[in-house]
């Protein structure tokens, strides 16, 4: 059995434990858990160890969260670090960079709180004030719990701050129409797809140095980093990345493809699972 996330590691993994089903566990990220104190985070982290220690095999998104269960006692017997989910780069292949002019930012995901969308939309505003012809976009579902953004979106979006382009199905057309993606995320991630699928088609990334994000480039080659929560910081590397030469956003763009290509290829995880269900089947 294959199980991937949280919930599903847990329960599954406890289900195939009583069926003596052998099961590998992927561990997407602890996210918010790692916020909580007290007994619920403790419950929680117990119902991982017990969990965990009865896989076959833990594989981890990231280096951080891996260390985090070696540390805790929450793994015991093999694990390993693979890198992410990957990304099919033959479907996500290199776009045409956008030439010079109006510059246009993504940020892709739902539109959440924990994702940063509130440091977004503070550096949007600012950074229209001084570079009025940019263009800040803003792509996914809005999260049932948090609708009060709907009404905000919409009051940004007649201020002329942001275009809330909603929940796509295809985000290639965006992806292409912009000059680089920006990811906010305020608390670690297992690895971030829209980094990798970004980065892949050729676009530089700015986001955080929060886990599942600063893994995925290469800080002043392939995209620009600063600290999650720090909306000065993500300003900061707004204006830098404005000031580029276009030629230069095009370049750190083509070396980001060459790095996902290189690190985080899909087939790189597709093959780490067919070893170990292999062993598993011997």
């Amino acid at each position: 059995m294959l199980t991937y996330t949280a919930k599903p590691n847990v329960y599954a993994g406890l289900a195939a434990w009583l069926l003596r089903i052998p099961v590998i566990s992927n561990v997407t990220g602890f996210g918010s858990v790692l916020n909580e104190g007290g007994l619920k985070q403790k419950l929680i982290m117990t119902l991982f160890k017990f969990s965990f220690r009865r896989s076959a095999c833990v594989m981890f998104q990231n280096s951080t969260n891996m260390k985090l269960a070696e540390e805790s006692g929450m793994v015991k017997g093999e694990h390993m670090l693979i890198p992410g989910s990957g990304v099919n780069t033959e479907r996500y292949p290199l776009l045409p960079y956008p030439e010079d002019g109006k510059i246009v930012f993504n940020y892709i995901g739902r539109i959440l709180h924990d994702k940063g969308v509130d440091d977004y939309i503070e550096a949007a505003k600012r950074i229209k004030v001084e570079y009025p012809e940019t263009e800040f976009n803003m792509l996914g579902f809005i999260e049932p719990t948090e609708m009060h953004y709907a009404d905000l979106l919409k009051e940004l979006e007649e201020k002329g701050i942001v275009k809330y382009r909603g929940s796509q199905k295809d985000i290639k057309p965006f992806v292409a129409a912009s000059h680089a993606t920006i990811h906010p995320s305020t608390y670690g991630e297992g690895m971030s797809n829209v980094l990798l699928e970004s980065a892949s088609s050729g676009r530089p990334v700015i986001s955080t140095d929060n886990p599942g994000c600063m893994e995925t480039f290469i800080d002043g080659e392939t995209g620009l980093l600063y600290h999650g929560g720090d909306v000065d910081a993500l300003c900061n590397r707004i204006r830098k990345f404005i000031a580029l030469p276009n030629a230069e956003r095009k370049s750190m763009g083509e070396k980001g493809r060459e790095y996902i290509k290189a690190n985080f290829s899909r087939k790189i995880v597709n093959d780490a699972y067919l070893e170990k269900i292999s062993k598993l089947c011997r």
